[in-house]
């Protein structure tokens, strides 16, 4: 396995970089694998980010902490403002750095996207003077909604076996996206019987609620959990690699 980066001051979030050869700053994906909350899913993270390398993009997974909110998305958070005051370093570009998450880790993906901070310029600590907005969404299969189609286990996994309902409602993130929120690139299978089709489809109609630019791909078969795909669910590999061409960002060369 690749050297780690800590994130946390317990050594529990690490971030571990796959860079790309490049005379010029790529794009960046920040890779985090699915598993409920409760555990990190291999076949999402490694090959994932070889893939994302063979775009000609550097990519970076994220072991988040399995831990209640907010201990997740402050790792998530972390991640990206870490490679962002460290662009240069990495050879990165600062405002081409996305986040790509499968099932839970789509969750965490899409709660970077809505509930990011900005940088305080007056800060002395450069990570705390850049944003925590990623500039792209990429959501494979993804827990997004806490209410009827919700997936439970990542539910509880994060946020309590009972938790306030009021928190439940925030942590539904289609409830949560604003004008403000990055472009998503989402993909689901339409018979998904681990997290339900309906979690990508409420989270596009609030997207387009809010004139976020979005694709959306929903293959008519498929089993939770792909990864990289089978069958025709593996052509999100290649959709996904044009749209962040279309988004402008950088391979290497």
């Amino acid at each position: 396995m690749q050297s780690s980066i800590p994130l946390s001051q317990d050594h529990k979030a690490l971030l571990y970089p796959y860079p790309v050869p490049s005379k010029k700053p790529v794009g960046a994906i920040i890779v985090c694998p699915g598993g409920a909350y409760a555990d990190l899913a291999p076949h999402e993270g490694e090959p994932i980010a070889r893939w994302a390398n063979s775009l000609g993009y550097a990519a970076f997974v994220l072991h988040y902490r399995l831990a209640r909110h907010p201990a997740p998305l402050n790792d998530a958070q972390k991640a990206i403002r870490y490679l962002r005051s460290q662009a240069k370093a990495f050879n990165i570009e600062p405002s081409q750095i996305g986040i790509l998450g499968f099932s839970a880790g789509g969750h965490l993906a899409a709660a970077s996207g809505v509930f990011f901070t900005p940088g305080n310029v007056a800060s002395e600590d450069p990570q705390a003077r850049v944003s925590s907005r990623p500039d792209a969404m990429i959501l494979c299969y993804p827990v997004i909604s806490f209410g009827p189609y919700g997936h439970r286990e990542s539910m509880i996994n994060l946020l309590g076996e009972n938790p306030p309902a009021n928190l439940v409602e925030e942590f539904s993130l289609e409830k949560a996206v604003s004008s403000q929120t990055p472009p998503a690139f989402i993909w689901h299978t339409a018979d998904d019987d681990g997290v339900p089709v309906e979690n990508s489809l409420l989270l596009a109609k609030a997207l387009r609620d809010h004139d976020v630019p979005f694709a959306l791909h929903v293959f008519p078969h498929g089993r939770h959990g792909l990864g990289l795909g089978e069958g025709l669910s593996a052509d999100w590999t290649e959709l996904c690699g044009k749209w962040l061409r279309d988004l402008g960002f950088t391979r290497a060369s």
